[in-house]
C-alpha cells in the first residue's frame, strides 16, 4: 500500500513542483491600473536583476535547487531501493527546502513595488504548496521502517 501510495505521490509533486515555479503565484495590483503576476522563476531572476545576487542565491537555492533534489532523491530512492539514498540524506534535504524562504522573497519582491498594492493568490502558489506537500508525505512514507 505504500508502494502505490508513493508511485501516486512523486509524480504529482513533481508536476506541482514544475507548475509551481512557472505559473504566476501571487497577482499584485497596484493603484488599481497595474498588475504583476510573478512566477517563482520571475521573483528570483527580478532579484537578481535589482542587485539582490544573495537574496536571490538563498531564494533559488532553498525554494527551487533544494526541494529538486528532495524529488529527484526520492525518485531514485524509489526506483533503486531504499539503500540507494540514505535516509540521512532525506532528512537533511526535507530540513533544507523550505517553502518560507519563497514566501519571504515574495514580501520583499511585493515591499520593492510602488504604490498601494493588493494582493491575490494565483495558482501557481496552490501547486507550489501541494508539491511541497506530496513530497513531505512521500518522504514519510518511504522512510524505513524502524
Amino acid at each position: 500500500m505504500r508502494r502505490l501510495l508513493i508511485s501516486l505521490l512523486l509524480p504529482l509533486a513533481t508536476v506541482c513542483f514544475v507548475l509551481g515555479l512557472t505559473m504566476p503565484l501571487l497577482q499584485m495590483e497596484r493603484l488599481y491600473f497595474f498588475q504583476d503576476q510573478p512566477t517563482l522563476i520571475q521573483v528570483v531572476a527580478g532579484l537578481w536583476i535589482d542587485g539582490e545576487r544573495a537574496l536571490a542565491g538563498l531564494v533559488a537555492a532553498f525554494s527551487i535547487g533544494f526541494p529538486a533534489l528532495k524529488i529527484l532523491a526520492l525518485h531514485v530512492g524509489v526506483v533503486a531501493g531504499r539503500a540507494a539514498v540514505p535516509h540521512g540524506l532525506m532528512a537533511a534535504l526535507g530540513k533544507w527546502s523550505m517553502m518560507d524562504v519563497m514566501l519571504v522573497a515574495l514580501v520583499v519582491f511585493a515591499a520593492k513595488s510602488s504604490g498601494l498594492a493588493t494582493a491575490m493568490a494565483l495558482p501557481g502558489l496552490w501547486f507550489y504548496g501541494t508539491a511541497a506537500l506530496s513530497t513531505a508525505l512521500a518522504a514519510w512514507l518511504a522512510r524505513p521502517l524502524t
